[in-house]
């Protein structure tokens, strides 16, 4: 495990429980001993791709925004999870707060911002709380605010809450809502890299994606990078969920087999039905029916199948279901 490490193991209201479990060491080692470059160049080469559904190269969106020049920059945690049946970025924020902080953290510093914003959904009070706390205590050790650990790096969080908007997911619509405006889509180009929010160069992850960062900044690109398939390195966290014995997450390298994932992890298909389709990427992804059971859950197999990983929800339908009901 890489994103869910530390849940269940710390008590993720005490930012000493973090810190114990090498907390906060990796944006150290990014301020004291890498320039932003060093920082964005670690992350391309750990090949990260958005865990939130649109796939893009982590380092390569990190890059482009630092690349502009702007008095002003803002870093946007994407914690807007609606898809049914998704609860992986609700357990993150729940379960490992400061993984999240310190992910955005090192992102302020790679492409130059002072200030992030973590839009969370409102369905998630725990969440909310968990990672205003976590704010808090790390303004309180000066891990947040003005001349971080004695440099010149000032950064520091707020957190926006989501009114119950699907559509806010989307980024562009998200940038809306942050400033005060009805969560609409905006058309792209320009897109938020280059005019974001309040028309400045903003970065904008989900919260799977941020929770990566400082293990990959910790451990090295090259290691994340061997983890997983040639074209998707690393680990994927699932929300296993529908007709499956173990419902819950989990946390499996990239390339992992459906067939795997179902019957080794989820425990199988319960009261003796036999498996249909697993219903991947929320309202936007498919079906994968049971002739594609050893499929390799990563990017391309799904896309391939007609389905795509989308955020991480896994739905499992049995031979009860009706497809033409499903869909």
């Amino acid at each position: 495990k890489i994103v869910l490490n530390n849940c269940g193991n710390i008590n993720p209201e005490t930012i000493e429980d973090y810190i114990a479990f090498d907390g906060y060491r990796a944006f150290h080692k990014g301020l004291s001993f890498m320039s932003p470059e060093e920082v964005i160049a670690e992350i391309k080469q750990s090949r990260l791709r958005g865990r939130g559904g649109a796939v893009f190269p982590t380092g390569l969106k990190w890059e482009t925004v630092y690349k502009y020049v702007s008095s002003e920059k803002y870093v946007v945690c994407n914690g807007d999870e609606g898809d049914p049946g998704a609860f992986m970025d609700r357990s993150i924020l729940e379960g490992d707060p400061h993984a999240v902080l310190e992910g955005m953290a090192i992102a302020g510093y790679a492409i130059g911002a002072q200030r992030g914003f973590a839009y969370i959904r409102g369905e998630y009070p725990t969440a909310i709380k968990r990672f205003d706390l976590a704010i808090q205590q790390a303004r309180k050790l000066g891990l947040l605010g003005q001349n971080i650990m004695g440099s010149d790096f000032s950064f520091d969080v707020e957190i926006r809450i989501g009114a119950g908007a699907f559509v806010c997911g989307e980024e562009t619509a998200l940038l809306s809502s942050i400033e005060g405006m009805r969560g609409t889509p905006r058309p792209r180009p320009p897109y938020p890299a280059e005019a974001g929010l309040w028309g400045k160069p903003t970065l904008i992850n989900n919260v799977e994606t941020f929770a990566n960062i400082a293990a990959i900044i910790r451990r090295g690109g090259q290691w994340f990078s061997e983890i997983g398939t040639a074209k998707s390195a690393g680990t994927k966290v699932f929300a296993l969920a529908g007709k499956i014995k173990y419902s819950g997450l989990i946390e499996v390298p990239m390339g992992t087999s459906l067939r795997e994932i179902v019957y080794d992890i989820g425990g199988g298909v319960p009261d003796g039905r036999d498996f249909k389709a697993a219903q991947t990427g929320g309202p936007s992804g498919g079906c994968i029916p049971k002739e594609h059971l050893d499929t390799p859950v990563d990017y391309e197999s799904l896309v391939s199948l007609g389905s795509i990983m989308g955020s991480g929800g896994l739905i499992i339908i049995d031979d009860t279901a009706d497809m033409v009901d499903v869909a």
